[in-house]
């Protein structure tokens, strides 16, 4: 998966000087990745769920869509710290960015000023910043925030399933990062089960199945398994299917063993993004449903003596 800040640039050039836009193609992007950027059902190392991002040198909190690109990249490079700030404002305070460390996209306004009518008048725009996490300093600490920290596992793991998944000799890894199928290594990966804790709108068995059905339903798609033809890039209706693909995977493996996927309908931002698909491609929906059931079906199949 791409990079938050690669993905601001690239939408940059495609919009050019329409921040606004690129802003929105890019947390669209992700949502077609499959990645939430204001929901996880994980917690991170440091034994909390996402907090607000604080600008370490003022204090204050960073403020609309900011709090999402930084949750985003806090999410994707698993920074266990809420604390950013930019590179002058970490060298103001005696601290260096570790080596090849980049920094991260947060947008601001600002005016220009310009005459109309006889008078200047201070016009507002909006610019691109770069901030830097805690993580990525020189004298980060990892023993600031325990790696180790002693989270009490609220999974209720259940025999059935666990068999289930063993008998599909799927290669699962658990660590303490995110989910995700890698197709190059043929590899699931698949937070430890005490990173997942009860929501509002989930246990945390429900959010933990839940995820790792979603991850071996894209497991399913490899061409030496259904070989489902997958997009490459935003925009490419195969790559929105294929999310769609492991959705309904997910939720038609959750039923088969009776419990409930993870409940995203309250997120509007999440329905509409899925609803901009289905409007520009009536088959999305058929063709999608149609492959969730032969993943269905082939895991199954392999429990099959």
């Amino acid at each position: 998966m791409e990079s938050t800040t690669t993905q601001i640039k690239q939408n940059f050039k495609t919009n050019h000087n329409d921040i606004h836009q690129m802003v929105t193609d890019t947390i669209i992007q992700q949502l077609e990745n499959g990645v939430i950027p204001w929901q996880k059902p994980w917690i991170g190392t440091n034994g909390k769920l996402p907090g607000l991002p604080v600008n370490f040198t003022t204090n204050k909190y960073y403020r609309g869509i900011n709090i999402l690109l930084l949750w985003s990249a806090a999410i994707e490079k698993n920074y266990p710290s809420d604390e950013w700030a930019s590179f002058k404002q970490w060298q103001a305070k005696g601290e260096a960015i570790q080596k090849g460390e980049k920094g991260n996209v947060i947008v601001y306004y600002d005016t220009i000023e310009k005459e109309k009518d006889g008078e200047i008048q201070k016009i507002p725009f909006l610019k691109l910043s770069k901030v830097f996490n805690r993580t990525q300093l020189v004298s980060f600490d990892t023993t600031e925030i325990p790696e180790n920290i002693p989270l009490q596992c609220s999974v209720e793991k259940q025999n059935e399933i666990e068999q289930f998944l063993s008998d599909t000799k799927a290669d699962i890894e658990w660590h303490t990062g995110g989910a995700c199928y890698i197709p190059s290594q043929n590899k699931i990966k698949i937070p430890n089960a005490e990173y997942f804790q009860d929501t509002a709108t989930c246990t945390a068995t429900e959010g933990y199945y839940s995820t790792i059905f979603h991850e071996l339903t894209h497991w399913t798609g490899a061409e030496k398994r259904l070989n489902r033809t997958n997009g490459k890039k935003f925009g490419d209706n195969n790559y929105a299917t294929e999310e769609l693909v492991a959705e309904f995977g997910a939720a038609f493996l959750c039923a088969g063993f009776g419990i409930h996927t993870i409940e995203k309908g309250d997120h509007a931002g999440y329905i509409d993004s899925w609803l901009k698909v289905l409007k520009e491609n009536k088959k999305c929906l058929f063709t999608a449903a149609s492959e969730a059931s032969k993943a269905y079906d082939y895991l199954h199949s392999l429990s099959i003596d």
